[in-house]
């Protein structure tokens, strides 16, 4: 083994699992080449290139057998458990950081739903495994984190006992850095550092050349690679629950499950992260060649040392950084400061350069620009608009509302926790086949689904953002066919319900922006719901566990009637609904392009003046 060049990542293959049946004979001259013959070199960077299978993979160099060859080998090297003594020899920043990112504790995923189900305030308590952090002071960060708790049913409910956290272990935690991804197609992944830099098909399976590996095996790396720049596709093998941002920027959106099971060919469809999709508009960023790691930088991705609560305050890109705003060039930086690297600037021209293959993009500029009417309006004439709102609150062209969860969880069977697991390979400990059998099954559905007219409130900045419904959960429990709680909802700490809408940037960008008409006239947008949602005759005894619709988040007093998970996150008071609806109003006779930028008449003397003299013009 000490002779090869080459080694295997995250392929547990080399274990001897769904090998091909023809394994060569030992060749000291080749080492693990004996068997892997024609496997791709996993990197061409400096050093790494150099590196044999044993300095990654551990194993017996010696050895002159598979089995012996293999004891005590890491069939992922890059898993975070074993990475400081892999990839940390040479990137020991990198993966220190790595570990109190986001994408390895996910704080912001276990507050907020715990805080739904009543089990704790906002603030995030918890993560993956015990963290602390490497740096402190920041705004949004805390010093240290605690591993999540399990849940005991044998045990009263309690802030330390909640169905939430089962719920938490059993389904919503497959998408962390310690854990491997779901087994099915589109969710196939590894864990560690590969969970990013080794890239899978959505069928996960083997697309190289080596000759041991069997290619019709599911959950293998299309090849034994490493890549700098991860693709769309690879983000979304996780980014497609929650705010499900990967696959609506690429204009997916789950159906409700109707349309035919088949292909024009007669073969069946498969399903993709567990779902059918419709094929709405894709953002124009996707649609222009840009990846994900075009706009998301290295600290947002890997981690900067500090310990995040939610994932707004790890974000520090903005839409300004690039494009600018209408009286301020682009400043090219993120708001934290930080250079972006493939940014570059040519008198009153912005260029892109996309990372994934070099494509070279304009970016349009705001300061300066030609306006078409109804962006002159809203971004010029009403500047407040500017000021007040989020770019994403309008040129957000749809985004995807889940509306009701319904979450049933099956305490007679026990089923695995993806955060505890079994096996002799320490780096195969977040597969979901060696997962410890101590969290309880669950089913998931929901009420219905849309994606049109998403509502807006106002965000942790204070500025007006779209909302889409988060944890809706309706708890069932049972035990077995045995029912012990039916649609259970929760109460949060401050006495919210705990059903829940978010603010969130879609990532849903179109140039065409959302109408005037369409924000200050549609009580949905307001928060109001759409008055057509019925939830009590979806209780057949009449005895629905909440009184108003799932739409409806804010009633037209201004009272908060569902829970928002994110500081200072709220819907709209009395007082901005009132004002919002007052230019709706005017709207009913005026063009947009004929309201000031307060959206009112300046006294009740002017306007009824203004009334009179356009009675006189029409007679």
């Amino acid at each position: 083994m000490m002779n090869s060049k080459h080694f295997i990542i995250a392929i547990p293959v080399i274990l001897g699992i769904g090998m091909s049946n023809a394994i060569a004979a030992w060749d000291e001259n080749t080492g693990c080449l004996s068997c892997h013959e024609g496997i791709e070199q996993f990197s061409d960077i400096d050093m790494m290139a150099d590196l044999s299978c044993v300095d990654c993979h551990n194993g017996q160099g010696e050895a002159t057998t598979l089995e012996a060859g293999h004891k005590d080998m890491w069939a992922n090297p890059t898993d975070l458990r074993v990475v400081a003594n892999t990839c940390g020899e040479c990137h020991s920043e990198e993966v220190e950081n790595a570990k109190t990112s986001i994408h390895a504790t996910m704080s912001g995923m276990i507050s907020g739903t715990r805080y739904n189900f009543g089990s704790q305030t906002r603030d995030a308590i918890h993560a993956t495994y015990d963290v602390k952090a490497l740096k402190t002071g920041r705004e949004g960060t805390v010093a240290e984190l605690t591993q999540l708790p399990s849940y005991d049913p044998n045990l009263p409910e309690s802030d330390s006992n909640s169905p939430g956290d089962d719920y938490l272990r059993n389904q919503c935690l497959r998408c962390h850095l310690w854990s491997d991804g779901h087994q099915r197609d589109g969710d196939y992944r590894a864990s560690g550092c590969a969970a990013c830099h080794v890239e899978y098909s959505n069928a996960a399976t083997y697309e190289g050349g080596d000759k041991a590996i069997d290619k019709t095996q599911k959950d293998r790396p299309r090849k034994h690679q490493m890549t700098r720049a991860p693709s769309v596709e690879q983000c979304q093998h996780c980014h497609n629950r929650g705010g499900r941002t990967g696959v609506s920027y690429m204009g997916m959106m789950e159906s409700d499950g109707y349309g035919t099971p088949y292909k024009e060919d007669g073969s069946k469809q498969g399903k993709l992260h567990g779902k059918h999709y419709n094929f709405l508009q894709a953002d124009l960023h996707y649609d222009a060649g840009m990846s994900c790691i075009d706009c998301h930088t290295k600290d947002e991705m890997h981690g900067d040392g500090y310990l995040y609560t939610k994932k707004e305050f790890a974000v520090e890109v903005r839409c300004e950084t690039c494009h600018g705003t209408t009286k301020e060039a682009a400043t090219l930086k993120t708001a934290r400061g930080n250079p972006m690297t493939n940014l570059s600037r040519s008198g009153n021209s912005v260029t892109l350069t996309t990372k994934i293959d070099g494509k070279q993009l304009n970016v349009p500029q705001l300061n300066g620009a030609k306006l078409s009417p109804e962006g002159e309006v809203a971004m010029v004439k009403i500047a407040s608009h500017m000021e007040k709102m989020e770019c994403s609150t309008c040129h957000a062209a749809w985004a995807p509302q889940c509306y009701g969860c319904h979450a049933k969880q099956d305490i007679s069977k026990p089923n695995g926790d993806w955060l505890s697991g079994s096996h002799s390979d320490m780096s195969q400990l977040g597969k979901k086949a060696n997962l410890d059998k101590q969290a309880f099954s669950w089913n998931e559905s929901r009420s219905y689904v849309r994606w049109e007219n998403p509502a807006l409130g106002i965000n942790h900045r204070g500025k007006v953002s779209t909302f889409v419904p988060g944890c809706q959960v309706f708890l069932t429990q049972v035990n077995g066919d045995k029912a012990i709680v039916a649609n259970k909802t929760y109460v949060t700490k401050d006495g919210t319900s705990g059903l829940s809408h978010n603010p969130i940037q879609p990532h849903t960008m179109s140039k065409r922006s959302r109408t005037c008409e369409e924000c200050h006239t549609n009580p949905k947008v307001l928060g109001l719901g759409s008055g057509q949602y019925d939830i009590q005759r979806n209780f057949p005894d009449g005895q629905a566990p909440v009184d108003f619709e799932l739409e409806r988040f804010v009633d037209e007093q201004g009272n908060q009637l569902q829970s928002t998970s994110h500081e200072g996150a709220r819907p709209f008071n009395k007082a901005e609904m009132q004002r919002i609806q007052r230019v709706g109003t005017c709207l009913a006779c005026h063009g947009s392009d004929e309201i000031g930028a307060t959206g009112q008449a300046p006294d009740d003397v002017t306007h009824m003046k203004l009334i009179q003299k356009m009675a006189e013009q029409a007679n």
